[in-house]
């Protein structure tokens, strides 16, 4: 879909991110001289009442609560196509998905984030709110000019799973992510306050050891979890205050978040306001709005399987691969060709959207990135039949390990589970993963590798769309905030 000229009474600078459920623009507040994000249903999702309520729901969630750490809701409104639309503070420092794959935080700077997030938390709490799908992408920052300067706070957002805590009291539908979901959550239990502070022990444990302290592949996992492994940080007493937080049983946990996040800070013994410094240079054009855009109207395009956010963090993107040096071999090959009758669709003045012959598989990339473009199906496995796949690189053998380049591929393969692993990188020095995760009924598995010769960052994702297919996704680039802009980019249709 291209850039809609103005949402509303918002002029649009360009798209931050897509979901399964709604489009996040970045846009100009005129009145107010400030960017905004705009998030929008999906048309394909409009006349869905319960999905449209759920969209609304989060709007009013974030209206409830008055704080800088939570994502304010600045206006809301209806396009012509009858879709509801929010608009919301923009996250210009991305999300702290982002930020800990460029580099762990230091101590003082993870205790920042965790007090800054329970605040936020406690907020949600006050008003008897839950959040109910707190993880590193779900955590935003953004830059706040004051008196002392400029500084960056956390926030959280998206709301999508939030509920008022006396529908979450009942017995309510089992969601989240399962590394971070509580036990009780996970197994559709009534839930308090104390499912949050779980979900915040678990980011804790993250940010303080630099890994997860589960691997759940299904929330079918999270419901009795073993205890995680040691944090092996040689500070006894905030290990002790992160695994209460993690205690399977909720009474064996903290009374309330802010309990929790004080006993951290006074088990640390380091001051809570070292906060992250800014990573992403500011953009000079913010609020010029996007030239040769046009009218928002009813999309033409895919549903998207992504995550949405007012930061362009992770969206849902996907791939897969099982039989690893043969088929990256192949894909190579399919590179080769002149990429003739391969489709384009321009979606601002930086970034085009390229798709597949069969219209199975969008996917939004750099301009540089379409010089060699491969629409063709595929054939991951021998004597099998083609596959839906489209591949985009700066040049022809983009994905070669003796001159690479940047580039992204995209394929569909037959399977029926995730792989235990994926293709390997050993020219690469550093490997934070397999991440495994599961967002809107997809399981999917993440690698992410850096310091890689030619190009420094690389991700290996595989994504488990249905019952008999998996979509694999291989990207190639010189920095992690395009690649991350590309793999949330990925949309399927018709699978």
């Amino acid at each position: 879909m291209s850039a809609p000229s103005r949402l509303g009474r918002y002029p649009v600078r360009r798209r931050i991110g897509s979901g399964a459920f709604a489009t996040v623009w970045l846009a100009y507040d005129e009145h107010l001289d400030s960017a905004v994000a705009i998030k929008v249903l999906a048309d394909n999702w409009s006349g869905d009442h319960h999905i449209r309520q759920r969209f609304l729901e989060e709007g009013r969630f974030l209206r409830k609560v008055e704080s800088p750490h939570v994502v304010t809701v600045y206006d809301a409104g209806e396009l012509e196509d009858e879709r509801p639309y929010l608009v919301m503070a923009y996250a210009d420092q991305g999300t702290l998905a982002d930020l800990i794959e460029l580099s762990p935080l230091t101590r003082p700077q993870a205790v920042s984030v965790i007090t800054q997030v329970g605040r936020g938390l406690t907020a949600l709490h006050d008003r008897g709110v839950l959040h109910r799908d707190v993880k590193p992408a779900n955590v935003l920052f953004r830059t706040v000019e004051n008196g002392r300067g400029a500084h960056i706070v956390a926030m959280l957002g998206d709301l999508g799973l939030g509920k008022a805590m006396d529908m979450s009291s009942r017995l309510t539908m089992a969601g989240g992510t399962p590394s971070y979901v509580a036990p009780e959550q996970a197994l559709g239990e009534g839930l308090d306050a104390r499912a949050d502070q779980f979900s915040l022990a678990a980011l804790s444990y993250h940010l303080l050891t630099g890994r997860q302290p589960y691997a759940h592949a299904s929330l079918a996992a999270a419901e009795d979890p073993a205890p995680p492994p040691p944090m092996e940080i040689d500070d006894p007493a905030v290990e002790e205050v992160v695994l209460r937080g993690l205690a399977k049983d909720r009474d064996d946990r903290f009374p309330d978040v802010a309990a929790f996040t004080a006993a951290l800070v006074e088990a640390v013994g380091e001051p809570a306001d070292a906060a992250p410094p800014a990573w992403i240079p500011p953009d000079p054009e913010l609020t010029r709005a996007a030239a040769g855009t046009e009218t928002l109207g009813p999309s033409t395009g895919p549903s998207t399987g992504a995550r949405t956010g007012t930061a362009g963090g992770p969206v849902r993107s996907q791939r897969r691969h099982r039989r690893w040096p043969w088929v990256a071999a192949a894909v190579l090959a399919l590179l080769t060709g002149t990429g003739a009758g391969w489709a384009l669709e321009r979606t601002g003045t930086s970034e085009r959207t390229v798709k597949d012959v069969t219209g199975a598989i969008f996917v939004t990339v750099p301009d540089s990135w379409t010089r060699q473009v491969d629409p063709e199906q595929w054939v991951p496995f021998e004597d099998r039949p083609e596959q839906a796949s489209i591949a985009a690189g700066t040049r022809s053998g983009w994905n070669s390990d003796d001159e690479p380049g940047e580039g992204v591929f995209v394929g569909v393969l037959p399977g029926d589970k995730l792989p235990s692993r994926v293709p390997g990188h050993a020219a690469c020095p550093i490997q934070r993963g397999p991440y495994f995760d599961e967002k809107e009924g997809d399981q999917f598995m993440t690698v992410f590798f850096s310091g890689c010769p030619g190009v420094d960052f690389m991700v290996e994702r595989i994504v488990r769309v249905n019952q008999n297919q998996l979509l694999w996704i291989q990207i190639r680039a010189d920095d992690s905030p395009t690649a991350r802009r590309v793999l949330d980019s990925v949309r399927a249709s018709g699978l």
